[in-house]
């Protein structure tokens, strides 16, 4: 057992310098800025029930590895919602995350008036649309895929999509062509 005065002494010296870092990694790591000091608190309090045991050498990697296993041990907490909360919800009888049936026959019906347009561009030009649009490839990546230029892909990509635009919007072309 360690002499609470050897303790006081060894938290004042070691830990108390490593505050400001201390407080900067749990701003960076924990979401809720309002519990940082009493997280801060509950770390303290840990490392003085230790080093009365046993004083930790070399300080700083302890006190931040103990930091980081306070925060995960917080985090799973966190997680854990309490049966008599999961009740409450239900009493409330919140609506669910899934859109109401109406809105998904309107997806859908926007779904296939999108999947029928494409349909109707020309292969290249489809190709490319689907490749940039749909699959997030690059300019470059579509441009080696197809064997094309960048500027060609880039131009079908851009026709493509003013000619969606034309189809499904009804706008019409800047250069004045109907899609």
């Amino acid at each position: 057992m360690v002499a609470a005065p050897e303790v006081e002494l060894w938290f004042v010296r070691e830990v108390l310098p490593l505050e400001a870092s201390l407080m900067r990694f749990l701003r960076n790591s924990y979401r809720n800025p309002g519990e940082l000091a009493d997280l801060r608190q509950d770390i303290y309090a840990e490392l003085i029930e230790t080093a009365q045991t046993k004083i930790p050498d070399p300080t700083k990697p302890f006190v931040f590895a103990l930091a980081r296993n306070i925060l995960v041990s917080r985090m799973r907490r966190e997680r854990i919602v309490p049966m008599e909360t999961m009740s409450d919800l239900e009493n409330l009888a919140l609506a669910s995350e899934a859109p109401p049936p109406d809105r998904t026959v309107i997806a859908r019906d926007e779904l296939r008036h999108l999947r029928d347009a494409i349909d109707q561009l020309p292969p290249r030009c489809r190709e490319a649309v689907m490749l940039a649009r749909i699959e997030g490839l690059s300019g470059r990546e579509i441009a080696a895929r197809l064997n094309l230029n960048e500027s060609t892909v880039s131009h079908y990509v851009k026709d493509g999509m003013r000619k969606l635009a034309n189809m499904l919007y009804g706008t019409s072309d800047p250069q004045g062509d109907p899609a």
